[in-house]
């Protein structure tokens, strides 16, 4: 079953008077489970192109379609319900907010939702131990190391059992270590979860795990490589 379908898709920026092409008539569709990500250097079009999938940005031409919704016809407030309950993200600054505790965090987007209080509790504490932070649910931001907020991120991600993750160099951060464990978590959730997870990287780390590669330059889709099973 197609996650995502995109036919034809263009994106443009007003730049200096002039139009700058950050993607360029691209074809592309994932299925469910997928792990996979687009790879390229800096300037490539990687996150424009997550950021479009993830209904944060519209294109100028063509059509993307995320979980039967057009992104392209969406209003802003269906997009944000499109977010809110089907899409999961992982950034590389992790977004925490750093007044909640650990607990606070990963439960924020289940308020959004209105999910009573008992069902939310369970969810978070489910996310937490997915992730291996259930010693940490009263512990702040500023109490944490890198590694340990971006596990928190990846469970303010999954904590809604998204259909979709879209990380945009989540590793980014993190010494090698770290992201190899963050890696191997999202390898394991993936797999329990069926989560079809999309990356934008550059990190050679990220692309050992990829089992499919969307290579983008200038915008275009260069090549789009099957690798099987990648580091699992």
């Amino acid at each position: 079953m197609a996650i995502v379908k995109i036919k034809g898709l263009v994106k443009r920026y007003p730049m200096g008077g002039q139009k700058f092409t950050a993607l360029d008539h691209i074809d592309l569709e994932f299925g469910k489970g997928e792990f996979c990500g687009f790879v390229g250097p800096s300037g490539s079009g990687k996150t424009t192109l997550l950021n479009v999938i993830g209904a944060l940005d519209a294109p100028s031409e063509g059509s993307t379609v995320v979980l039967n919704e057009h992104v392209e016809t969406l209003s802003q407030k269906k997009a944000a319900g499109l977010r809110n309950h089907h899409i999961g993200f992982i950034f590389q600054t992790y977004n925490l907010l750093p007044v909640y505790s650990v607990y606070e965090n990963v439960e924020f987007p289940l308020l959004l939702l209105k999910i009573p209080k008992e069902d939310r509790k369970k969810k978070v504490l489910d996310a937490l131990e997915w992730v291996g932070l259930m010693d940490k649910i009263k512990s702040k931001p500023a109490q944490l190391s890198g590694g340990q907020c971006q596990r928190v991120a990846v469970a303010r991600a999954i904590v809604k059992r998204p259909e979709l993750v879209l990380a945009d160099e989540p590793t980014a951060n993190l010494d090698s270590e770290n992201s190899y464990n963050i890696l191997e978590m999202m390898v394991k959730l993936n797999k329990e979860l069926e989560t079809t997870f999309i990356f934008a990287t550059h990190d050679e780390k990220v692309m050992k795990y990829l089992r499919r590669k969307v290579h983008l330059v200038d915008g275009k889709v260069t090549k789009d490589e099957i690798i099987g099973k990648g580091a699992q």
